[in-house]
């Protein structure tokens, strides 16, 4: 039987008509592109415009392959509806069947639109298509809304696309019948295949009394140490999903581990932190001191340093990195890593990518899946699209093949979830948030980018917050934390059901902490030492199999971590390490004692005012950095600002009791200011007046590790 041609043509007609709605949509796209880059007004907008115009215009050609496979899509879904439309109401004009294919894909792209206001809110943070409806599903009542959305959301489309397909299988002839669907099918066993949607064979791995093998490291960015549940912190809310608290999986871990109570990294920022975790080095030490190193800094410090995933690969295990938008660091510092699974997100070309990506709005809409990714493999490494539960994901898989190759392995899970602007979707972002709440901080910290980048009064501003954001804002911050704790859960969980829970140690911690606005401090990390040291303060639970559980409160450093797992591990520490081991503290053979801590500010992006000191000068961020084309579009500090910037930093020395704060002046001097630590937390009351004997035993203590790179432990501090 041929094919009826009235139905080919009706086909046509529907191609046309999905065509001129895609066409609309790009347009659009287009000129919400040119509105949003024209509204930045930083340095690096400019740049754009001016001199990569020839690549944001490649990449706005390569994105019209997907509205083509949107129009055929949507041409094969109407024309059945279409058609029964036309018949039903006798309507013969083609400009009118024109008309209601072009209505039907608005109502689809209007469906799906709505669909990810429940699913995947976090895309329509940076878009404004749809903005008038983002509020609709609020109108179904709470009690019925599972069930509602269960049919709006899975059994409505499943009807529609079954119908569709029904429709096109009856008008095709008989062997068409046949052909179409058996090609479907090999086409789709061979992605499924192919993408690894099949789950693994379930594996039990032996357990290994003798020795614990594996290691896993699980971080979020901006996780403070003070902000779980099992070091004693209670949100605002505990009422149904909040019942749990913020760290339900995290604390139950720790009721059976190590917990140290105060862990603190000697840099508040990702690069230079993680760098110091995995090298045992102090920023100063592995030469990483700002996040905008250049590329010859950034060779000097792969040739200088031993990470313990290079050491621990060269003992045969699997070394692997996982993570989102704020792991991309190991895509310019891999840290030995042999395996690495991040996005990339810390180049100028990636950042426009992207910019172009959530412009064209089709793409977050409809391609954020595996088989969006087969035909944009670029969206695997998107910021926007590698979500923390694609990144749990990531780890699972590949557990399950290590798994069943028994050979041992040491990762690093880091999540971006506690990373400002503590955007997380629902039910987490408003989970500890009050319901009644709805400022400009609903769904996440309204953040000014340009403010950021080329702004010279942020303190001003952010200063200025009016209390009730200001308890949104943590709000927000504890349903991050929620978020992440879920995925904690499910590694722990894919770790029990493969068998591999009693041989692998398990470690939380973070690269440094965030201020919320406790006594002296805003917002931010890195910026300063003043106030508290929320944004230096890290948890640690060290799950060790075997180990009795308990809490340690004496003060230890990031870079005691990789010493501590060598000696567990049975590997040989390198010369150039310079942390501490504290394994004998685990296993009971040495009693703990706290350590001294040493560190240093990052990058200025903001440099907060201190009482009584002129400061030195920096410009902002655009000021200080530029774009090394041939350094894979990297942003760098430019040569002119490295010596200016380290000398600004402050720098920190802290025992149990002391806190020094040296802050450099703008005249060359070196302004020191002593706080007791009991009990003046937030660091509110200088005292060095009236202790002179302790500032000047200090002094000597930080200036020497300042300016000689040697560390004074407590005792020889004090001379104890």
């Amino acid at each position: 039987m041929d094919i009826d041609p009235r139905r080919r043509a009706g086909f046509g007609l529907a191609v046309s008509g999905t065509t001129l709605f895609f066409l609309f949509q790009y347009c659009s796209a287009l000129v919400r592109l040119g509105e949003s880059s024209g509204a930045m007004e930083n340095k690096f907008s400019a740049l754009a415009r001016d001199k990569y115009m020839g690549f944001l215009i490649w990449q706005n050609v390569q994105v019209l392959i997907a509205y083509a496979i949107l129009a055929v899509v949507f041409a094969l879904v109407l024309q059945p509806f279409v058609s029964l439309l036309c018949r039903r109401f006798a309507i013969g004009k083609t400009k009118w069947r024109l008309l209601a294919v072009v209505a039907g894909a608005f109502l689809i792209h209007g469906y799906f639109t709505l669909r990810l206001v429940d699913t995947r809110p976090y895309f329509l943070s940076d878009a404004k298509f749809g903005h008038w409806y983002y509020h609709a599903l609020d109108l179904v009542p709470g009690a019925v809304k599972p069930a509602f959305f269960f049919a709006l959301f899975k059994v409505l489309p499943l009807a529609v696309a079954g119908y569709a397909v029904w429709w096109h299988l009856r008008n095709l002839p008989r062997l068409g019948r046949i052909g179409v669907p058996a090609a479907a099918l090999a086409l789709s066993a061979a992605f499924v295949w192919k993408s690894g949607f099949l789950p693994g064979a379930s594996v039990t791995h032996g357990s290994t009394k003798e020795q614990v093998r594996n290691v896993i490291i699980i971080g979020s960015d901006s996780l403070r140490g003070d902000r779980l549940g099992c070091n004693g912190y209670q949100p605002r809310r505990s009422d149904g999903l909040a019942a749990g608290g913020v760290s339900p999986h995290i604390d139950s871990l720790a009721s059976r581990s190590v917990n140290f109570g105060n862990c603190f990294t000697p840099i508040a920022s990702t690069l230079e932190s993680n760098t110091s975790l995995m090298s045992s080095r102090y920023p100063h030490s592995h030469g990483l001191r700002h996040m905008y190193p250049d590329e010859e800094t950034v060779s000097a410090t792969k040739a200088q340093i031993d990470p313990i995933a290079r050491v621990l690969s060269e003992k045969g295990y699997d070394t692997a990195a996982f993570g989102d938008w704020c792991a991309g660091f190991y895509q310019l510092m891999p840290l030995g890593f042999e395996h690495v699974s991040v996005s990339n997100f810390d180049n100028f070309k990636i950042y426009m990518s992207q910019a172009v990506v959530m412009s064209h709005f089709v793409i977050p809409l409809y391609f954020d899946h595996p088989a969006g990714y087969a035909v944009f493999p670029h969206l695997g490494s998107f910021a926007n699209f590698v979500t923390p539960e694609v990144v749990t994901d990531r780890v699972k898989v590949r557990m399950d093949e290590v798994a069943q190759s028994g050979k041992p392995f040491f990762w690093h899970v880091f999540y971006s979830c506690n990373h400002l602007p503590y955007r997380s979707p629902e039910p987490y972002s408003g989970m500890f948030a009050d319901p009644a709440y709805s400022g400009p901080n609903k769904s996440g910290v309204d953040f000014d980018i340009d403010s950021f980048i080329g702004g010279t009064d942020l303190e001003n501003k952010w200063k200025a917050l009016p209390e009730k954001e200001i308890v949104q804002i943590r709000d927000l911050y504890d349903g991050c934390t929620r978020q992440f704790d879920d995925n904690v859960g499910k590694i722990l969980d894919a770790l029990k059901a493969s068998g591999l829970d009693k041989s692998t140690i398990v470690l939380i911690t973070s690269d440094h902490g965030d201020n919320l606005y406790e006594e002296g401090v805003t917002l931010g990390h890195g910026l300063t030492f003043n106030g508290g040291m929320r944004a230096n303060h890290v948890p640690l639970v060290f799950h060790l199999p075997g180990a009795d559980a308990r809490k340690i409160p004496a003060n230890v450093s990031i870079i005691d971590i990789a010493p501590t797992l060598a000696d567990l591990l049975g590997a040989e520490k390198p010369a150039s390490w310079e942390g501490k081991s504290f394994a004998g503290w685990l296993d009971g053979t040495e009693q703990p004692v706290s350590r001294a801590f040493y560190g240093e500010t990052g990058f200025p992006f903001v440099q907060f005012r201190v009482p009584g000191i002129d400061r030195p000068h920096l410009p902002p961020m655009d000021g200080m950095t530029g774009i090394d084309d041939s350094f894979n579009y990297q942003f760098v500090l430019k040569r002119e600002w490295q010596a200016p910037l380290v000398a600004a930093k402050q720098r920190c020395l802290m025992t149990d009791d002391w806190k020094l704060i040296c802050t450099p002046a703008a005249d060359g001097t070196r302004h020191f200011a002593l706080f007791s630590r009991n009990p003046d937390v937030y660091s509110e009351k200088d005292v060095s007046a009236e202790n002179p004997e302790i500032v000047a035993k200090m002094r000597v203590a930080l200036e020497k590790w300042m300016d000689e790179k040697v560390e004074t432990p407590v005792e020889g501090i004090f001379g104890e």
